[in-house]
C-alpha cells in the first residue's frame, strides 16, 4: 500500500506542488482582512492548502493519463508509472475520482459547515470547482491542437492565487481585485516562460509525433527569446503588484532575487543546450515561489 502511494505520487510529481502552492498561500494574506492584508485564519488556510493539493492531483493525474501512449514513445519520459507498468490505467483513474471527489468537498466547507467547523458562507468556491477541474484537464489536450499549450498550463497554474484570492474575500464581493489579477498574470507568465524551457527538451519527439509547442514550431532560439520576454513581463507585473497591494522593501528584495534567479536560469540553458534542465527548471523555480510568498507573508505581518 505505501509502495503504491509513493509510486502514485512519484507518477504525478507531487514535489512540483511547490510551483503553485505558495502562491495560493501568498494570495490568502493579499486578499486577508477584506483586501487590506492579512492573516485569513488557519481554517481558511488549511482548506486552501488541501484545495491545492487535491486540485494539482486531479491535473497531473489526467495529464498521465491521457499522454500514457506518448510518453512511452518518449525515452525521456517512457520510465514514468504508467507506461512502464508501475501503476495501472484503472487505478490512477480511481485515484483522479477521489482527489476530485476531495476537491468538491473541501470547496463545500466554504459555504457549508461541517459539525461546528467551517462554513464561511461563500459559495463562490464550489460554483468555480467544476469549471476549474474541467479547465486544467483540458491543458492535457492543448498540445495536439496549438503550441500555445504553454500559456494554457500559465493559466491553469494562475488558478492557484485567483482561487484563493475568491476564497477568502467575502462572498458579497468584489470577489476579485486588480492585485488579483495582476497577481495571477504574473504567474500566467512566469509559468508559460519556464514551460517553454522544459519543452526544448522533446523538440524532436514533438516534431515526429505532430505534437504542438513553441520550440516544434519555431524552433530553440526564438523559442527562449519568448520564454525570456514572458520572465521579463512577469517581472514587471511583480513589481506593479507592489504599487496596488502597498507591499515594501522585504516583497521589492525578493523580486530583485527573482530576477535575478531568472537570469540564471536563461543562462544555464543559454544557445539550448539542456545539460542543466533539472536545475533550470525545477531548483530555480521552486526557490523562487516559496522566496516570493515568504518575502510577501513577511512584508504584511510586520507591516501591520
Amino acid at each position: 500500500m505505501l509502495k503504491n502511494t509513493i509510486t502514485t505520487l512519484r507518477m504525478i510529481k507531487f514535489s512540483h506542488t511547490l510551483f503553485a502552492l505558495p502562491f495560493a498561500i501568498m494570495a490568502t494574506f493579499l486578499a486577508g482582512q477584506g483586501g487590506q492584508g492579512g492573516f485569513c485564519g488557519w481554517d481558511k488556510l488549511g482548506l486552501i492548502f488541501l484545495c491545492m493539493i487535491f486540485a494539482r492531483s486531479v491535473a497531473m493525474t489526467f495529464n498521465r493519463i491521457v499522454d500514457a501512449d506518448i510518453d512511452a514513445r518518449n525515452p525521456r519520459t517512457a520510465a514514468r508509472a504508467i507506461p512502464a507498468g508501475q501503476v495501472s490505467k484503472r487505478n490512477a483513474w480511481w485515484f483522479l475520482t477521489v482527489c476530485a471527489g476531495a476537491f468538491l468537498v473541501m470547496t463545500y466547507f466554504f459555504w457549508k459547515p461541517m459539525g461546528s467547523i467551517f462554513g464561511f458562507g461563500n459559495y463562490w468556491p464550489l460554483i468555480f470547482a467544476g469549471p476549474v477541474l474541467l479547465f486544467i484537464c483540458l491543458y492535457s489536450f492543448t498540445k495536439r491542437f496549438t503550441w500555445a499549450s504553454h500559456f494554457w498550463l500559465g493559466a491553469s497554474l494562475m488558478m492557484a492565487p485567483v482561487g484563493a484570492w475568491i476564497a477568502v474575500c467575502p462572498p458579497e464581493g468584489p470577489i476579485l481585485s486588480l492585485p488579483a489579477w495582476i497577481l495571477g498574470g504574473a504567474v500566467l507568465l512566469w509559468t508559460a516562460g519556464f514551460d517553454i524551457i522544459y519543452a526544448c527538451q522533446d523538440i524532436h519527439i514533438d516534431q515526429r509525433d505532430g505534437l504542438y509547442s513553441l520550440p516544434a514550431h519555431f524552433g530553440v532560439t526564438l523559442s527562449l527569446w519568448i520564454s525570456r520576454c514572458c520572465h521579463s513581463l512577469s517581472i514587471t507585473l511583480l513589481l506593479l503588484l507592489a504599487l496596488h497591494a502597498h507591499l515594501g522593501i522585504i516583497y521589492l528584495s525578493a523580486v530583485l532575487v527573482t530576477a535575478l534567479l531568472l537570469v540564471v536560469e536563461h543562462l544555464l540553458v543559454r544557445g539550448g543546450k539542456m545539460t542543466h534542465i533539472k536545475i533550470a527548471f525545477g531548483t530555480l523555480n521552486g526557490i523562487i515561489s516559496l522566496l516570493l510568498a515568504a518575502a510577501t507573508i513577511c512584508d504584511i505581518i510586520l507591516s501591520g
